[in-house]
Order: C-alpha cells, then sequence, then structure tokens
C-alpha cells in the first residue's frame, strides 16, 4: 500500500491502553468518573513505551484512584475502531490503598455489574462483565460507545 505521494507504505498506528478490571471479594468492581468527560470506566491508560502490560496496568490503577492491585488475568482486548486504540483489559485483586479522587478522575467507586450496565456505556461496561467471566479472554471491537460497530 503506498501513499499518494508515491513514498515508502505507510504504517498504520495504534494506541495500546491498558485497564485494570479491579474485583473485590464481594463481587464490587473499581470504576472512575473521568475528569476529562465525565463518563464512568474502568481505570486505565496508555501503556508506556518502557513498561509491560502489568506494570501499566498497576500503575494506571493507583495513579487514577489510589488502590494498589495485583494483577490476575488478561481477561479482554478491546479495539476502538474510530480512534485506533487498543486496549488491553486484565482483572485484578485490589491489594491496599483507599480509593480518592484524583487529578484524572472525580469520583472513585465500587459498584455492582448491574451499576456497571446502567452508568457505562456499552462498549467499557463489557470490559467488566466480561473480566468476571473466569477463564475466558474476549477480543471486541468498538466505536467507542457500541460493541460491533466502527
Amino acid at each position: 500500500m503506498s501513499n499518494s505521494t508515491g513514498d515508502k507504505p505507510s504504517t498504520p498506528l495504534h494506541s495500546v491502553s491498558v485497564a485494570g478490571a479491579v474485583i473485590r471479594e464481594d463481587g464490587r468492581m473499581l470504576v472512575i468518573k473521568r475528569r476529562d468527560n465525565g463518563n464512568w470506566e474502568p481505570p486505565g491508560g496508555v501503556l508506556e513505551l518502557d513498561e509491560t502490560p502489568e506494570e501499566g496496568v498497576v500503575r494506571e490503577v493507583l495513579e487514577e484512584t489510589g488502590i494498589h492491585v495485583e494483577v490476575e488475568q488478561l481477561t479482554g482486548v478491546y479495539k476502538n475502531m474510530a480512534r485506533g486504540i487498543v486496549a488491553l483489559v486484565f482483572r485484578c485483586k485490589p491489594t491496599g490503598g483507599i480509593e480518592l479522587p484524583t487529578s484524572e478522575s472525580t469520583a472513585v467507586e465500587w459498584i455492582t455489574e448491574k451499576e456497571a450496565s446502567e452508568r457505562m456505556t456499552e462498549a467499557y461496561a463489557i470490559r467488566l462483565l466480561d473480566a468476571n467471566k473466569i477463564h475466558e479472554t474476549h477480543v471486541r471491537f468498538h466505536n467507542g460507545k457500541n460493541l460491533n460497530a466502527r
């Protein structure tokens, strides 16, 4: 595939993000209300070049919520087709800390599956719902709100 000037082929650019589906023993899941857009989402963000996906999840969850976690399992890969963002979501268990709003979140809460479906867009709620299915990994795509939409 060449670009219009006849130069070398262009490579599509993607961004890789990580998110933690942090689930307590009682089944409640950790979510943040993002400061930039007001959406409820699992804590996460862009994976840094010098860190593993697991290290990125631990860092992002702590930065956004004040909660320390242990990464258990990759539960899903989600691609935002509109923005070219590939998100790796990991089920995590909390190991300490106190949930507090941060520079990136206006609220941090532990919610149920039902509350996740009510508060969050489908593309983000499914990440938590998928993470509750032990020993399964899902690959899905969305348009930022709805699953299987470009």
